[in-house]
């Protein structure tokens, strides 16, 4: 009798501990597959506004002292009613031992006092073209598989257009801060909310799927951009919203008019995103694993063995798709300009550079070192912006 106990007790708590494990696997699994759009990532640290204060040649802001806040560039500035713009540390202005001081660009609405909790993001503009960059633009909705996608069109006088996606944790917002210069050069931009959005579809389950179904609503903005003038598209990627264009430029069958690709940060392995996001919510590395499965069954997600598009002949060539074949297109690459770094802690960048190497003569790699997730620009706007010329000059 007290070995059928012993065993009944076993069992149960086997039965126990495989339950919590499931549970917090699922918990863990949130930290990617519903990051809200526009709140910062996990891992991105909150930071205290100690004092504003006017200067010589402007205003500036102290905050507290981190590594995010010695970041080089410009950012946003965001707290819970507040958005403002920073530019360089002002490394030679007083300032005590905890604090780091940055030159205050703008307040574009709220107020920073003493106190108040903050977090640097990518997005410099809120609004729209309008509001934010005084760009004419018309609100258009775009027929999506889900429903219609509102979207901004910024015209111009090109029929080469830029189709520009944001990724994760941001919204279309993010796009603002290339629309300037892509409108000086004459393109006409397309920037389009995503499922998941403020006034997009909802997704069926609810969660993200790091572009592996969201890649459909760029394969939309495509038809849209395609049955109202454009002959050649050019899709610039942020996040996952890079790797819906390496999906796209693979499986739209609009593919052949997609005439070059701008990735920034490219997530080109959803489980190591993955883990990178859980473990930046100081989820226990025991239980990474665990978020990756708890992932893949609440989406359908599959294994990409740590690297989708790394090692592959045709760096934008999919996984086995799921009636068999094998996704893998028999033709180059589109023109590619990769912007990417060694100190983005949520897309691997090594991926990148070994996309990059392996197709040298089709893909160009723009490496920008001190800049986190999908802040690229943000970490020196006129190097992007003048790799990002080079490599549209040849497509207008």
């Amino acid at each position: 009798m007290r070995t059928v106990k012993a065993t009944a007790a076993a069992v149960t708590a086997a039965l126990t501990a495989a339950a919590a494990g499931i549970v917090a696997g699922r918990i863990a699994s949130d930290a990617g597959l519903k990051a809200p759009p526009g709140r910062p990532l996990p891992g991105e640290p909150r930071l205290t506004v100690h004092s504003t204060a006017a200067g010589p040649d402007g205003p500036r802001i102290a905050l507290t002292r981190d590594l995010a806040a010695l970041r080089p560039g410009t950012y946003g500035l965001t707290g819970d009613a507040t958005h403002a713009v920073v530019g360089d540390v002002l490394t030679a202005e007083p300032h005590s031992v905890d604090t780091v001081v940055r030159r205050l660009e703008r307040v574009t609405h709220g107020t920073l006092a003493p106190g108040d909790k903050v977090w640097l993001t990518p997005n410099v503009h809120v609004g729209d073209p309008k509001s934010a960059l005084g760009l004419d633009h018309t609100e258009v909705g775009i027929p999506g598989e889900l429903g219609v996608l509102p979207a901004w069109f910024v015209p111009g006088t090109r029929d080469t257009w830029v189709i520009a996606v944001h990724g994760l944790g941001t919204t279309r917002e993010h796009t603002l801060n290339v629309m300037e210069f892509l409108h000086r050069h004459r393109f006409p931009v397309l920037a389009p909310a995503l499922r998941g959005d403020a006034g997009a579809p909802r997704p069926p389950d609810g969660l993200n799927h790091f572009g592996e179904t969201e890649w459909r609503d760029l394969d939309a903005a495509m038809r849209y951009a395609l049955g109202n003038g454009a002959r050649q598209l050019v899709l610039h990627g942020w996040s996952t919203g890079a790797t819906m264009a390496l999906r796209a430029a693979a499986h739209s069958d609009l593919r052949d008019r997609v005439g070059g690709l701008v990735l920034d940060s490219p997530v080109l392995s959803w489980e190591l995103t993955l883990r990178a996001l859980a473990a930046a919510r100081h989820t226990p590395g025991v239980l990474l694993p665990l978020a990756v499965r708890a992932a893949q069954g609440r989406t359908g997600l599959p294994s990409d063995r740590y690297g989708l598009y790394a090692d592959r002949t045709v760096p934008y060539a999919d996984h086995e798709d799921r009636t068999g074949g094998t996704g893998r297109p028999d033709r180059p690459p589109p023109p590619t300009l990769i912007l990417h770094g060694p100190d983005d802690t949520i897309a691997p960048w090594d991926l990148s550079r070994r996309l990059a190497g392996a197709h040298p003569d089709r893909i160009a790699l723009h490496t920008v070192r001190r800049a986190p997730h999908a802040a690229m620009w943000n970490a020196d706007p006129s190097a992007y912006e003048e790799a990002l010329r080079r490599f549209l000059t040849p497509l207008m």
